[in-house]
């Protein structure tokens, strides 16, 4: 697992991930924290988050059409350069007036990282060996466990004791560090594309194009539309518990305010445990095996997670499972990611990956929604569980039609084979 560290383009990209990560946390646990601060408001949080949702719905599959047109190693050097200038205007900000300009710089950061995500899954493929690409992903995983741990704990002490003023700074300077990362590694991953629009019509018609084809892609190929299938239900039960995390702990749990914070910690901790075992398993096991096995695992972890507290009490059963359900999320996530990087072409690479986070945001949103309505009627724990029951089926159709289809079906091997299609 760690010889994938002896590749120095790889780790490149890997402390590139880390910092640039980390930014993004300590943001998102800087601004609220200075929003409900200057309003008091739930409502004025809700709208800074949905600013960072839109992003991802409106442009993350537009945004990967021009990852398979652009220099990766380019684009991702660019996109930390803009999200750290785009985060330093926020210095002015001084009181409750200025909540807009929180929530267009929210957007605008989250809009530009819309191309770093399909950039770095794409790329990857291209710096490690195939054999050792499970490994990469899982590590990668590890990587965003360790930027939510470091970057979430770094937010929460420099907000209150620097400000807002010191988050930004610190957060802007993660950014252009990855960006001098990224720039220093040598393998260039432009995609072998064709010929450039002589005009601006005719380029954004080639962009549409390309949009299609990825999506087309999409719905030829069997084994990406399943997993497309698989993202729809992650989504849908990450939604739900997105809402009803801190209603569960503080009214099921009886954890109070100090437990929400203890579970995201064990949450942390599982995560970053679960990367360093779960790169090794990838370098052993199949990536459908991999992925089934992970999601039907953390399905159940996470019915016992929501149910345990009808028949028994102690908030520790809790920490306990929380701490072990990040090793099947991330086995679920490695394999899943390994799936798609194997099965589609590097030239629709970007666009796949950019149309998965549409999907997976679209969903999500739903999922939100619903927990939010039906919660009232039904109840936090019966909702919760539409999470585990998500991922239980999941698990099920990753061992039984991904693995059966991974074995039987010939992956698409150029673009010119989607196009007549």
């Amino acid at each position: 697992m760690w010889t994938t560290f002896r590749n120095r383009n790889f780790t490149l990209l890997w402390f590139a991930g880390l910092i640039s990560y980390s930014g993004d946390w300590i943001l998102r646990i800087a601004l609220p924290i200075t929003v409900y601060k200057m309003t008091g408001s739930a409502s004025a949080i809700s709208l800074l988050f949905i600013a960072y949702a839109i992003p991802s719905i409106v442009l993350g599959s537009v945004a990967g059409v021009f990852v398979d047109r652009w220099e990766r190693r380019r684009l991702m050097v660019i996109t930390n350069v803009l999200m750290g200038l785009a985060v330093l205007p926020l210095i002015a900000v001084q009181s409750s007036g200025w909540l807009w300009l929180i929530y267009l710089a929210a957007f605008i950061e989250s809009a530009v990282g819309q191309f770093f995500g399909p950039s770095e899954n794409a790329m990857l493929p291209l710096l490690v060996e195939e054999k050792q690409l499970g490994s990469a992903n899982a590590l990668n995983i590890l990587n965003n466990n360790l930027a939510r741990f470091v970057g979430a704990g770094i937010g929460g002490v420099i907000v209150g004791t620097l400000g807002l003023e010191g988050a930004l700074i610190l957060d802007a300077l993660t950014y252009f560090a990855a960006a001098g990362l990224v720039a220093l590694i040598s393998v260039t991953s432009k995609p072998n594309v064709q010929e450039q629009a002589a005009h601006a019509l005719d380029a954004l018609k080639k962009v549409g194009q390309d949009w299609r084809i990825g999506i087309r892609f999409v719905r030829h190929e069997p084994v990406v539309r399943l997993l497309f299938l698989s993202t729809v239900l992650m989504a849908i039960g990450e939604g739900t518990i997105g809402v009803l995390f801190a209603p569960f702990v503080l009214d099921v749990l009886r954890g109070g305010e100090a437990g929400v914070g203890a579970l995201m910690s064990a949450q942390a901790i599982g995560g970053i445990s679960s990367g360093v075992v779960v790169a090794w398993i990838a370098t052993r096991a199949k990536p459908s095996l991999l992925c089934g096995f992970g999601a039907l695992t953390f399905g159940l972890i996470d019915l016992m997670i929501f149910n345990y507290s009808t028949f028994v009490e102690g908030f520790a059963i809790a920490i306990v499972l929380f701490v072990l359900v990040g090793i099947p999320a991330a086995a679920a996530m490695t394999g899943l990611q390994t799936i798609m990087q194997l099965r589609v072409p590097d030239e629709l690479r970007g666009r796949v990956f950019g149309a998965l986070g549409t999907t997976f945001g679209i969903f999500t949103i739903f999922g939100m929604a619903f927990a939010g309505i039906m919660s009232d009627s039904l109840g936090i724990v019966p909702v919760l569980n539409i999470q585990g029951f998500a991922y239980t089926t999941i698990g099920i159709m990753g061992l039984t039609l991904l693995h059966r289809q991974m074995a039987e079906a010939t992956p698409v091997e150029a673009i010119g084979e989607i196009q007549t299609a």
